[in-house]
């Protein structure tokens, strides 16, 4: 039997996942859905983090061009994220799949508070971790907030999962001449602009040599052969 080429991931996914195409908020087969994606990889003996956006609940640029302040609009993101890492968590372990949800913002009676050494341990133990809350502060995004999630619990490897197989040099929905890139130096996708990852993540990256790959969890089989190290998506490295 194969060995999987990275023992621990930290998968980063968008809020919207947890939506039906096109709309909003929590759909338990969606959720069911992610649970089956994320079961059939960690019974391969992967280890399994999570990060979760929450642009399926709010998204506070929306307040912000109405006046919010960003801070505060952010913090309603942060706890959104919570939200959906409970209906994530509830998904997994219905599938059979141990879970811990931390979370920045500390809300002891639904959630751990994040503490790095405990998610490494529950890690250890077979378990998957969800982060969420961000990194607990405003001005960062959910994507920045799983690359420094990623370093912090030594994974091997930072899996963006989009809704679109990889990472090109313009949105193929629109743009039917847009070119897929394979594979993308870190400096690469900075200079490019490309609106796949957040570029204070894709620079935290850079500086601790932590690869990204970019890939549609959508499609059968992606994230294992992600994990096992065969040709998918676009991967963002040194």
């Amino acid at each position: 039997m194969p060995t999987p080429k990275y023992s621990r991931i930290l998968l980063k996914l968008g809020g919207e996942a947890l939506a039906k195409p096109g709309g909003t908020g929590i759909d338990p087969d969606e959720a069911a859905f992610l649970a089956e994606r994320v079961k059939a990889v960690k019974d391969h003996g992967v280890q399994i983090a999570l990060v979760i956006g929450g642009g399926n609940l709010w998204r506070g640029r929306d307040g912000i061009e109405r006046g919010m302040e960003q801070a505060t609009a952010d913090h309603m993101g942060m706890i959104a994220t919570v939200m959906n890492a409970l209906a994530l968590q509830d998904a997994l372990e219905r599938a059979g799949v141990v879970t811990r949800v931390q979370t920045a913002i500390e809300m002891r009676a639904i959630a751990e508070p994040y503490i790095r050494r405990r998610a490494v341990r529950h890690l250890e133990k077979g378990r998957v971790v969800i982060f969420a809350g961000g990194t607990g502060n405003p001005y960062f995004t959910t994507d920045t907030a799983g690359a420094l999630r990623a370093m912090e619990i030594d994974a091997d490897v930072m899996v963006k999962a989009t809704k679109v197989d990889g990472v090109y040099d313009a949105d193929p929905k629109t743009n039917p001449n847009a070119t897929k890139f394979e594979h993308l130096t870190y400096i690469d996708a900075l200079n490019k602009r490309l609106k796949a990852l957040d570029s204070t993540a894709v620079t935290l990256c850079m500086e601790n040599d932590m690869p990204i790959i970019v890939l549609n969890l959508w499609e059968p089989d992606s994230l294992r052969q992600a994990v096992f190290g065969e040709p998918v998506g676009t991967i963002i490295s040194r």
